[in-house]
C-alpha cells in the first residue's frame, strides 16, 4: 500500500492518495482544498483513475476541493449519512461561519458503520466514530486507519461545533476505538501520523 499525504488549505488538512504499487487506480481521502495541488500529485504518481473519494466527515476544511475533484475524476463520493447535508450547506459544514464558500456536491454513497467499500482494489471498512461530528468515521484497510478529526497525535477533535457531541465522543474513544484489538498506523486529519496502541498509552483523552 502506498499512501501520499498532502496537507492542503489554510487549515493544513490532510488529504490522502492511496494506491497499490504498480496500479493505475487510487482513492482519495478528504480533498479539503487546493484541487490543482491534489491533481498534480495524482499525475506525479501515474494514477489514471480515482475510483472513490472517502470523506471522514463533512466539515469545510475536509471537503473544500470535493466538487472540483469529483468533476475532474468522476469518483464516487462517500460520506456517512449523518454528515450528508454538509455537502450541500455552507452553514452545516461551518464554511459560512468562517467566511468561506464551498461548492455544493451531492454524495453518491451514504455510509453506515460496518459498511465495506471496495475502493481501488482495497476493502475499506467504515467505523462510525461520532463526536466531532455526527457522521465522523474512521476508515480501516489492512493495517491502516484514516482517522479524520476523530484522532490526532496525542490529541483529538473539538466538540464545541454545531453537531458535535461530547458524550458520543467519549463513547467513540473509550468504547469504539478501545474495542479494536489490532494496532493500526493512524493517518490523521491534521498533523503527523501515529499508531492506535501508542495513542491508547499516551493520549490523555483515553481513559487508562
Amino acid at each position: 500500500m502506498k499512501i501520499v499525504q498532502i496537507a492542503v488549505g489554510v487549515m493544513q488538512s490532510n488529504c490522502f492518495l492511496v494506491y497499490r504499487e504498480g496500479s493505475k487506480q487510487a482513492f482519495l481521502v478528504d480533498p479539503g482544498a487546493q484541487p490543482d495541488r491534489i491533481t498534480a500529485h495524482i499525475e506525479h504518481y501515474g494514477i489514471e483513475k480515482i475510483t472513490h473519494i472517502l470523506l471522514t466527515h463533512g466539515h469545510f476544511d475536509h471537503i473544500g476541493a470535493l466538487a472540483e475533484m469529483k468533476d475532474r475524476t468522476g469518483a464516487l463520493v462517500c460520506i456517512h449519512e449523518r454528515d450528508a447535508d454538509m455537502l450541500t450547506s455552507n452553514e452545516a459544514n461551518l464554511a459560512a461561519s468562517t467566511g468561506v464558500t464551498v461548492k455544493q456536491c451531492e454524495a453518491d454513497v451514504l455510509l453506515k458503520g460496518g459498511d465495506v467499500v471496495e475502493a481501488a482494489g482495497f476493502d475499506v471498512e467504515v467505523l462510525h466514530t461520532p463526536g466531532h461530528s455526527g457522521g465522523s468515521v474512521c476508515y480501516l484497510t489492512e493495517n491502516v486507519m484514516f482517522s479524520g478529526d476523530t484522532l490526532f497525535y496525542r490529541f483529538c477533535g473539538r466538540t464545541d461545533f454545531p453537531g458535535s457531541n461530547t458524550a458520543e465522543y467519549y463513547n467513540t474513544l473509550n468504547v469504539v476505538l478501545k474495542s479494536l484489538k489490532k494496532d493500526y498506523h493512524v493517518y490523521t486529519g491534521h498533523g503527523k501520523k501515529t499508531t492506535l496502541f501508542d495513542e491508547f498509552k499516551h493520549n490523555t483523552f483515553f481513559e487508562a
